[in-house]
């Protein structure tokens, strides 16, 4: 399913030591003191039995953050090609991000497919100071192009040929589609055949045409979810929920939600988290310029000004964000999900949601990609399959 080399990335670290960490764990059955050992993989877990009073000073040791929704971070951009992924994967590795899946933009096909070549020849051959691609995110061309958002005018029809050229490259892990677009409902079995997550996106598709799709997908035994719940997708009402409300309905849709302060309101936040509850997914949607206050940088081709942590496009809109995922995880929070849902939201869900059996929990076996976060939940070290990597500030 996806071009990630197996070995370049599974395989146990010749002559790994031994480590220990004690703290809060983010534990299967939920938060513990405890204490953690490991090498490249996790050895074993000692924690207690019952939650207890946590200590001020107790840092928290969690699984690395996925992110299966990022576009770019440290000048680098998924359309820019091998460079570009690796630019973007040594930045979000520095805070927690540990996983990711490099994320394409609406754009001429052929570029498309040489990111999503670029993509693959990173996933192939990750570097030591690098988050581990562990595939791509094919956000458009399938998309509407009238609920385009901040993408590119490039949005084409859903063909079966392109369906194979896309999965040939064995890269993808997840497509977003507006269900509406002429072939997307066609196309289900293929994606699903293959392992490929579908995401309703950028669509202008009522609640019954969502539902539609969302029970083809399940049928064909595939997994679905949302991209960006809320954004480039309309709100809910009433008579009229649209796809947010035919989504956060769903018994099994994973739900894609940034937390900036920007693209979501709290309440909204706290509706989704309270309808969702574990399908909840913490993303980034980060883009190149991740990290900065203020400035200029480009997404497509196109100007976007970032004032005050948001990016805008010339006209106002909203142009992906400038998130890390730790302070999408403090985002959350500030919006009133609970520590323990958002932690998992950001780590054990997105990895259910991938099919990633060896990541995302606290579990011997588990790969020792781990984090240890201050009582403030901004990152203090990084472990990358039990090697020490750099944090950020």
């Amino acid at each position: 399913m996806s071009g990630t080399n197996a070995g370049a990335e599974g395989q146990p670290m010749s002559g790994s030591r031994t480590r220990e960490l004690e703290g809060l764990l983010l534990t299967p059955r939920g938060l513990r003191m405890g204490r953690v050992r490991f090498a490249d993989r996790i050895e074993s877990l000692e924690v207690e039995e019952e939650p207890g009073p946590r200590s001020g000073r107790s840092p928290l040791v969690v699984p690395g953050f996925i992110d299966q929704h990022v576009h770019g971070g440290g000048g680098g951009d998924a359309m820019d090609g091998a460079e570009g992924v690796r630019a973007l994967a040594r930045h979000h590795l520095r805070f927690g991000t540990t996983a990711l899946l490099a994320t394409t933009l609406t754009a001429p096909w052929e570029s498309v497919l040489a990111a999503l070549r670029g993509v693959a020849e990173v996933a192939a051959a990750p570097g030591p100071d690098e988050a581990v691609v562990v595939g791509a995110h094919l956000e458009g061309p399938f998309v509407s192009p009238r609920r385009l958002g901040a993408q590119p005018p490039h949005a084409i029809e859903v063909k079966p040929e392109r369906v194979r050229e896309v999965l040939a490259l064995n890269v993808v892990r997840v497509v977003t589609l507006a269900p509406e677009v002429a072939g997307a409902l066609e196309s289900v079995p293929e994606w699903v055949e293959a392992g490929v997550r579908l995401n309703v996106g950028h669509t202008r598709g009522d609640a019954e045409t969502v539902e539609a799709f969302l029970a083809a997908v399940r049928a064909a035994g595939g997994r679905a979810g949302a991209t960006h719940l809320f954004n480039a997708m309309g709100g809910i009402e009433g008579r009229a929920p649209g796809p947010a409300g035919a989504l956060l309905g769903d018994p099994d849709a994973a739900i894609e939600l940034i937390c900036d302060g920007h693209h979501v309101a709290g309440a909204a936040v706290r509706t989704a988290w309270r309808a969702a509850r574990e399908r909840l997914v913490l993303i980034t949607d980060a883009i190149r310029a991740s990290g900065m206050r203020s400035g200029t940088s480009e997404l497509g081709g196109r100007t976007v000004s970032v004032v005050e942590g948001a990016a805008r496009l010339e006209d106002g809109t909203l142009a992906g964000s400038m998130l890390t995922m730790d302070a999408a995880l403090r985002g959350a929070l500030e919006s009133g999900v609970p520590l323990e849902a958002a932690l998992f939201a950001a780590t054990g869900a997105p990895a259910r949601y991938l099919g990633l059996d060896d990541r995302g929990s606290l579990t011997p076996g588990a790969r020792a990609d781990l984090l240890v976060l201050g009582p403030d939940l901004h990152v203090q070290q990084v472990f990358l399959a039990g090697r020490v990597v750099g944090a950020g500030e």
